[in-house]
């Protein structure tokens, strides 16, 4: 296409796009006894017709714009799952020993794949191989009746503070253009504007007339409280690249602000998160999935061998970092449990596309090593969360819910 076309936003491609995000689930809601995620059907169809196979559709214009905001509405979404004060006693104990488990293995296994000249950045692959995906994770948990048990609470708190931790790291080593004290410095700035934005708002709260204002236009076609976690979001995703730093942060904190801020959501706004939902997961996420199938470099991945063979190395790799630091679990919910705990923590894809996508722009992997670790990811997607159900059944009925300060999950993505 010319300049002037190119110019012009083009619906054609968002229109396949968009049906292949409604086929997916639909097609997966037909076979129940499937239990697959959404997700991997989404990236797998982007693949499918997208440049690396039949060409149909390539990344334009519409569709870049479309799948920014839907990686900004992902985050959004994990950062609005954050219950900060219920992170506390063995629900913060437990899984942050393990989080820093996870990075003590995850960079010695980078460091050894660097010296087999298989990767080139091993903070990078290391900050990739600790995250979870609770968004997969979360739906298993509550099939199973497991997720406000004891074992599904460590499991929920885990990945948030692995999710959270990744990104952080992702953000403090990965981002800025100093060095890691000057990006340190911004992501303290973004923290200091996020706070004072919390302080504003909730003064604002304090008001009766403010507060009536929200509840007498919430549910009709101002959608207010929809409108300020947009301005938000927006706004913090702004603030953050103005700084120079990750836009996934800024978007994860500003989720993060809406759940500190959104308190009272079963008294008077029962409806707000749904719509929320309905807004990234109905539309800009699953472009977003889709879109990252459209740039899967398959020729990359299957022409050398070595690439092919990193696949399983990653899949090891993801099992070994997240996996293995479970153990810490054992005394608190026993051998079985923790082996199931292992296999839901390796269970990465989200971060890993996000992580994958930053590293291949600033030139820190190359496209054969993304597309290597992301078919890890979806390799674990597909793999560990059915044998971590298989494992469950086996251990019988879910426990007694638990008490006090282990009950309640922190945060979901």
């Amino acid at each position: 296409m010319g300049e002037t076309a190119g110019a012009v936003p083009a619906f054609d491609g968002l229109l396949i796009v968009m049906a292949v995000a409604f086929a997916a689930p639909f097609c997966l809601g037909l076979v129940a006894s499937v239990k697959l995620p959404s997700v991997v059907l989404e990236i797998a169809a982007g693949v499918v017709i997208g440049p690396a196979v039949l060409g149909i559709v390539e990344i334009d214009q519409t569709i870049e714009v479309i799948s920014l905001l839907g990686l900004a509405f992902l985050l959004f979404s994990a950062g609005l799952e954050v219950e900060l004060d219920k992170l506390r006693g063995p629900a913060l104990r437990l899984p942050a020993v393990g989080f820093l488990l996870s990075l003590a293995i995850a960079l010695g296994v980078s460091l050894g794949l660097e010296a087999g000249g298989l990767i080139e950045t091993p903070l990078l692959v290391a900050i990739v191989l600790c995250a979870t995906s609770l968004g997969v994770i979360i739906p298993v948990l509550k099939d199973a009746g497991e997720v406000s048990t004891r074992f599904g609470t460590l499991v929920v708190a885990a990945g948030s503070i692995a999710d959270f931790g990744a990104i952080i790291l992702l953000s403090l080593f990965f981002s800025g253009e100093g060095g890691v004290g000057s990006t340190a410095v911004l992501i303290g700035a973004l923290a200091l504007l996020a706070v004072a934005a919390l302080v504003v708002v909730r003064g604002a709260a304090h008001s009766m007339a403010i507060r009536a204002d929200l509840v007498r236009l919430q549910d009709t076609t101002a959608q207010i409280r929809v409108r300020a976690a947009i301005v938000l979001l927006v706004g913090s995703a702004a603030v953050a690249e103005s700084l120079g730093l990750e836009v996934i942060l800024g978007t994860f904190i500003a989720g993060a602000l809406v759940a500190l801020v959104d308190r009272d959501e079963k008294a008077t706004h029962p409806e707000f998160r749904l719509k929320l939902e309905a807004i990234g997961f109905g539309f800009f996420i699953p472009v977003f999935f889709v879109a990252t199938g459209l740039r899967f470099d398959l020729d990359a991945l299957l022409a050398d061998a070595s690439s092919l063979v990193m696949v399983p190395i990653f899949v090891a790799a993801l099992l070994a970092a997240r996996g293995l630091p479970a153990a810490v679990y054992r005394r608190a919910i026993g051998g079985r449990r923790t082996m199931v705990a292992g296999l839901f923590q390796a269970t990465s894809l989200p971060f890993i596309v996000t992580a994958t996508t930053i590293g291949v722009e600033l030139g820190l992997m190359d496209a054969a090593e993304s597309a290597a670790l992301i078919t890890a990811g979806l390799f674990s997607v597909l793999l560990f969360p059915l044998a971590g159900v298989v494992l469950l059944r086996a251990d019988g009925p879910p426990a007694e819910k638990p008490e006090g300060d282990d009950a309640a999950p922190v945060m979901a993505m």
